[in-house]
């Protein structure tokens, strides 16, 4: 099959060099190429497990605020919040 095919110009410096290397055709080098990269399967990836608690908010609170409120909030109640969803977080695992 012919088509036309647009390569960056350092991977089509880099597959002519490999042409002129080994003295194959150019299209001969990069169907190899293509084919090599075409057989690697990808890595399978592990579910994502989101972890839940209940950070203990209020009904009638919009927490999609919360990073509005985080940074309106000085350091000492930053950090006492901070320790409670800690707390909360380690006492989900313990469940």
């Amino acid at each position: 099959m012919r088509t036309t095919l647009t390569l960056d110009d350092d991977l089509a410096m880099a597959l002519q060099e490999e042409s002129r290397n080994t003295g194959q055709p150019f299209k001969t080098v990069l169907n190899r190429y293509l084919r090599r990269g075409m057989a690697v399967a990808p890595a399978p990836r592990a579910p994502v497990v989101v972890r839940t608690f209940d950070a203990g908010v209020r009904e009638g609170i919009d927490v999609t605020k919360a990073l509005d409120l985080v940074a309106e909030m000085d350091d000492e109640h930053l950090l006492a919040v901070t320790a409670r969803l800690t707390a909360a977080a380690a006492q989900d695992d313990h469940s």
